[in-house]
């Protein structure tokens, strides 16, 4: 029997063998980890020519219709979540290459969410940085998020439970999107605002749309100007919903109070990115879904999506 290369990409933490139980394909499938990140496409390519299986971690890496076509022993493509912008399932499928996905557990992004509110507002992390640089005592002063607006772009699932705890913490909570509608905001108890309305009135905004061409450059130069000198913008879906030129520029004059960012058009941010050199912002290397209880569902199941494509049957179709 044919022996399958499987390759596992992105394991930044090495943590795919020991969350699932791959050895339920040892006698078909040999697997290899992937724990750095692929510079470009060329790499991609020359990385992958002898795998049949790509397990794919979100849009890590992208699966372009360039790097399909030049993978020519690529027969299942598998990405957690049920969902992946950077896949080209139209040239999949012209390939005959399966894609499939899998579940996930809760809405981990909305604990981000809260917690980099937190940490623009009080200062956690960066007050526990310098105690640990052996700064004496505080320097910052922070602000109570009780009473305070929060705006949200998206009241879609995950929308709906960081408003869910922004109003357990005494927030007011508006929101706004392409398709939201008054009667669906009055349902969980958030008040409608037009776009133009929430960037003006938020204190704190944050972004909860999914990336598509509708979405891309949602959040323009124009509705960071209508933000007030002392609101902050959070975006944990995905970097080019928003101008992030327009962003920087704000950032860089002080015209916002501040930012916190865990998505990025270019992901990993470049090092020299002029992000990383500014103290109104937080910045997280894309932890939204990165959780121990949702990389053990995500591994555990390409491994079932795995076995059902190896016996012909394959579950969790995407495209």
């Amino acid at each position: 029997m044919t022996r399958l290369r499987c390759a596992i990409l992105d394991d930044y933490q090495n943590a795919a063998l020991n969350l699932a139980d791959w050895s339920k394909l040892a006698d078909r499938v040999d697997i290899t980890v992937f724990d750095q990140p692929f510079a470009s496409s060329d790499e991609t390519i020359r990385a992958l020519q002898d795998f049949a299986i790509v397990c794919a971690m979100r849009e890590r890496t992208p699966f372009g219709r360039d790097v399909l076509d030049a993978l020519p022993n690529l027969k299942l493509l598998l990405t957690s979540g049920m969902r992946n912008a950077s896949f080209d399932l139209e040239a999949a499928k012209a390939r005959g290459i399966v894609v499939c996905g899998t579940g996930a557990v809760g809405n981990p992004t909305a604990g981000l969410v809260i917690g980099l509110m937190l940490e623009l507002t009080r200062k956690i992390g960066f007050e526990n940085a310098r105690m640990k640089a052996g700064e004496p005592w505080q320097i910052t002063l922070g602000e109570d998020v009780e009473g305070k607006t929060l705006g949200i772009v998206g009241l879609g699932k995950l929308g709906r439970q960081v408003a869910k705890i922004a109003q357990a913490m005494g927030m007011n909570v508006i929101a706004w999107s392409q398709n939201l509608t008054r009667e669906a905001c009055e349902a969980v108890g958030v008040a409608y605002a037009t776009k133009d309305e929430l960037f003006a009135n938020a204190d704190i905004i944050t972004i909860h749309v999914v990336l598509s061409a509708r979405s891309r450059g949602l959040v323009s130069r124009e509705d960071i100007a209508r933000m007030k000198p002392t609101a902050y913008l959070i975006n944990t879906a995905r970097g080019p919903i928003v101008d992030e030129a327009a962003l920087l520029e704000a950032l860089q004059k002080h015209a916002i109070a501040g930012a916190a960012l865990d998505t990025y058009s270019q992901e990993p941010l470049p090092v020299d990115d002029p992000l990383r050199k500014l103290d109104n912002v937080v910045l997280t290397p894309h932890l939204g879904y990165v959780t121990v209880q949702n990389y053990r569902r995500y591994y555990t199941e390409m491994v079932e999506d795995i076995s059902a494509w190896l016996a012909g049957i394959p579950i969790r179709v995407i495209g």
